[in-house]
């Protein structure tokens, strides 16, 4: 199986139990793209501020024009919301910070 269809089980802090499956190579990419824009400590940064601070950083292989960063963001937020690397800041709009934890 070639990198590009290996797949990797994800969590989402909305469905605790439920594992899906997903391409590794999209979700480390973006995993490793969206950890460095994300301050250490509340109140965070809003979801869109984190994704126009990734975008560039992002593979043009993977995602080219940034095609499909959304849903894969959104995805590995959950999953690091659900492993305790991230958390949402206590007030609305949702912002995110990294809360030392390892991924």
């Amino acid at each position: 199986m070639s990198d590009t269809e290996e797949k990797i089980e994800i969590e989402s802090i909305t469905s605790p139990g439920r594992v899906v499956r997903v391409n590794r190579a999209k979700y480390m990419a973006m995993r490793d793209a969206v950890l460095p824009v994300l301050p250490t400590e509340a109140p965070g940064v809003t979801v869109a501020e984190a994704k126009a601070a990734l975008l560039p950083n992002l593979s043009q292989d993977l995602f080219p024009g940034g095609k499909k960063a959304g849903w894969w963001l959104k995805a590995v937020q959950l999953d690091l919301e659900a492993k305790g690397v991230i958390e949402r800041g206590s007030k609305g709009p949702v912002r995110l910070f990294r809360t030392g934890k390892s991924a």
